[in-house]
């Protein structure tokens, strides 16, 4: 495992970091093949073994929090975690965080966010009275978490956020398909170097949106999106990793199953080492032309 600086926040973290929904049993309405607390424990002893030492998790993500807590108990003082909260407004967001410790068995997050920023009354709210970041920057002040982030899935709004708070880490899908098609994340990608602030990449191995009722007949159900496939399509996925090492992310957090974490493990080195080839821009650019109109995110989303 290669280490990269995380922006400014002094941390240096694993280039390819642990989503917690490869922990989850039960998400989005359905239960996860596996063998919850069992099957967990060995992602993440994997994961310690291959030298990945960032994890991310939010209440939303199932199960998560209760599997992943449990897992990481031997290797917290190890690692960094990541926590979110949904809530935009400070007294749920603070009943959420409150949870949130207790379920990961910790004393402090070592990044804080608010998640799924998506819209501009998202911003308002948050950043008003009574919302959420009084409590974010209470946190910090009292140590309970040690830098303060978000995650977005809209530019504009992820723009508008930096220009209210020094915000310490994004996580934002940045994605060859949406970069190439539509220019998604270059405009965030330029301020975020400026500031210093920690680039954490996702979507980073999607493909396209998923047909309807296509996402839970198919192998990676704890996907947002429907990724590049981990068995049939590995040049393909290579190519991708590839492609957003390149744009200059921090770290990549894969999508939420074990087999596109493991290939993002025992391929990162290579994605950062070599550079990208000929044939493998020409696969890409193939792939968009396939789900160029399959985009994953609205117009709203991108551009400025």
């Amino acid at each position: 495992m290669q280490y990269r600086a995380l922006g400014n926040t002094g941390f240096q973290v694993s280039a390819v970091s642990y989503g917690g929904i490869v922990s989850s049993k039960h998400f989005g309405g359905a239960v996860m093949p596996g063998d919850g607390q069992a099957a967990s424990d060995r992602c993440v002893s994997w994961a310690i073994g291959q030298g990945v030492n960032y994890f991310d998790v939010a209440p939303s993500y199932g199960d998560a929090e209760d599997l992943l807590g449990n897992s990481l108990r031997p290797y917290r003082k190890d690692v960094y975690l990541a926590c979110k909260t949904g809530e935009r407004l400070r007294a749920a967001a603070e009943r959420e965080m409150r949870s949130s410790l207790k379920k990961l068995h910790t004393d402090h997050f070592d990044v804080y966010q608010m998640h799924a920023l998506s819209t501009m009354e998202d911003i308002d709210l948050a950043f008003g009275p009574g919302g959420v970041m009084e409590l974010m920057r209470e946190m910090k002040e009292k140590g309970l978490t040690r830098k303060l982030g978000f995650t977005a899935h809209s530019e504009k709004v992820a723009l508008r956020a930096l220009e209210l708070y020094d915000f310490d880490t994004v996580l934002f899908p940045f994605n060859w398909h949406m970069h190439m098609a539509h220019g998604m994340g270059a405009a965030l990608l330029r301020v975020e170097k400026e500031k210093g602030v920690g680039v954490l990449c996702m979507k980073s191995m999607i493909e396209r949106a998923w047909d309807d009722a296509e996402r839970f007949t198919s192998k990676y159900p704890k996907s947002w999106c429907r990724p590049i496939d981990a068995d049939g399509d590995r040049e393909l996925l290579l190519a991708a990793l590839k492609y957003v090492v390149r744009l200059g992310v921090d770290t990549i957090v894969p999508p939420g199953n074990f087999d596109h974490f493991r290939f993002a493990v025992e391929h990162i080195g290579q994605a950062l080492s070599e550079p990208m080839t000929e044939r493998e821009e020409a696969l890409l650019a193939g792939r968009l032309v396939e789900v160029a109109d399959r985009p994953f995110f609205g117009p709203d989303c991108y551009g400025v």
